[in-house]
């Protein structure tokens, strides 16, 4: 299959190449035809304000190279530090997977499946965060 299909529900925002598009009244399945476009949901987007723990950051950088706001080059720099820091922190099997999976990712210039493997993190990191603080 070549290039990338985007399932968008009833009103869904999604930012294509800096401009924000939203769905109608309806699902839509969009084809992205162009490669290298960035494409990202904005559901899935992290304010500034949020990228306040360490998977977030990391999950924000990807989003960065995602909107076309960090060069790919150094985006992947970053990403891949971030994604070694974590590792060093989230020593269990699964999260351990789950970033082998997001540096395959990455390796290959596919920063959204990455930001989608990262994001399985968040619930951990909160499970985490929350036992420390209680």
């Amino acid at each position: 299959m070549t290039g990338l299909v985007l399932k968008l529900g009833p009103n869904e925002r999604v930012l294509i190449n800096g401009v924000v598009i939203e769905n109608g009244d309806r699902r839509a399945k969009l084809a992205v035809k162009t490669p290298n476009a960035h494409i990202l949901r904005m559901r899935d987007a992290i304010r500034p304000d949020q990228a306040d723990t360490p998977v977030r950051r990391v999950c924000y950088i990807a989003q960065l190279v995602l909107s076309g706001d960090a060069e790919p080059a150094e985006g992947r720099k970053q990403l891949l530090s971030g994604i070694e820091q974590l590792s060093q922190v989230l020593t269990d099997h699964d999260s351990r997977s789950l970033l082998t999976q997001a540096t395959a990712a990455v390796l290959q210039g596919q920063f959204y499946p990455a930001l989608k493997v990262l994001r399985a993190l968040l619930p951990r990191e909160e499970r985490l965060l929350a036992a420390q603080v209680g």
